[in-house]
């Protein structure tokens, strides 16, 4: 079906298309265009967004165990965060048959570009926005609506174990063209064994598994959760609870200064009625956990997809882990062969 016929079931026959520009798609296999639109309808927007879907549209980009879907994994969950009360992109048209979508259009202005040039308290007052949306989603699916196909993929033992061997392949192995000795390997494979079945344990919640300063926009010039409205969230788990805290946390993307996190970690944690001390110890575990996969996962964009823009980002990532690898107690042995690899991995 061509675009005109879709814009025209969408809004009606007299809506024509008068700009179509291709927009920004991070590390999506999805293409994404903004059309301006021109017609007589009383309700039509002047801007939508066009995603055009890949081939393999059903999969996520990243492995995770599933089931086969009847509908596209995005428009099943904006549904549910929608019937929530979530800020979510609207669908004016489910076209998936056709390779389509048609969505509300948020703007342009993700919360990583409004923190550009602001002061550390206008910085801290956007994300206390963030934290407090996050904390609303935590608790308003949770539990998951058995409808929500959320509910049908976790986040545990598999899929955190194959993250770590993403780190492993594309974070050391690929991105400097070497292999680790047998010996390393297997005692590296041994101890991430046992993380990945720690990290499995950890209390669980629902997980947008991305929720971070590019996708979270801002629709609004005031650092208020009612600003904010959550895109990239068709991969949606079951998972430790603290898992989107150290997304957004941590991201890559923008640095927070120490005292500044913990701030942050704090109001999460009150807001959900959760002990402190107990969220921020399962924030550093799963911080070393996710920044090994950030890591490697840039490396991967870079080598399989042909985007070395996110390059930049592996240094840090892995700074992340540092960080938190110093807050944590005990785990000699993880502590121990990450120090061995440091040079590769960390330098």
């Amino acid at each position: 079906m061509l675009l005109n016929q879709l814009i025209e079931q969408a809004f009606g026959a007299d809506t024509r298309i008068t700009a179509r520009t291709e927009m920004e798609k991070g590390a999506s296999s999805r293409r994404y265009f903004r059309l301006t639109l021109e017609g007589d309808g009383t309700a039509l927007p002047p801007n939508v967004v066009q995603m055009v879907l890949p081939d393999d549209a059903m999969k996520s980009d990243e492995a995770t165990a599933q089931d086969a879907y009847h509908e596209l994994p995005f428009v099943n969950l904006q549904r549910h965060l929608n019937a929530a009360g979530l800020p979510v992109p609207q669908i004016y048209l489910d076209a998936t048959d056709h390779g389509h979508l048609l969505l509300e259009d948020l703007g342009g202005c993700t919360l990583n570009f409004t923190l550009q040039n602001k002061s550390a308290t206008e910085i801290e007052s956007w994300y206390n926005a963030a934290i407090d949306l996050l904390s609303t989603m935590h608790d308003v699916m949770w539990p998951i609506p058995k409808a929500c196909f959320a509910s049908r993929r976790s986040f545990d033992y598999s899929l955190l174990r194959w993250e770590l061997d993403h780190y492993v392949e594309w974070g050391l192995e690929k991105k400097y063209s070497t292999t680790l000795d047998p010996q390393t390997r297997e005692n590296l494979d041994d101890i991430f064994d046992d993380f990945a079945r720690e990290i499995d344990t950890l209390p669980k919640g629902f997980v947008h598994r991305d929720y971070q300063s590019r996708n979270l926009m801002v629709t609004e010039d005031t650092a208020a959760p009612s600003s904010l409205s959550i895109i990239d969230f068709q991969d949606a788990l079951k998972g430790p609870r603290t898992y989107d805290l150290v997304a957004l946390l941590n991201d890559s993307y923008v640095d927070l200064p120490f005292d500044t996190q913990q701030r942050l970690v704090k109001r999460y944690a009150q807001n959900r009625h959760l002990a402190v001390t107990d969220i921020q110890n399962e924030f550093d575990l799963i911080t070393v956990q996710r920044k090994l996969k950030d890591g490697g996962r840039f490396v991967f964009i870079d080598q399989v997809k042909g985007d070395p823009s996110f390059l930049p980002f592996v240094s840090k990532s892995f700074s992340r882990v540092k960080a938190a690898l110093a807050r944590i107690d005990g785990h000699k042995p993880l502590k121990g062969i990450l120090a061995k690899l440091d040079e590769k991995s960390f330098g």
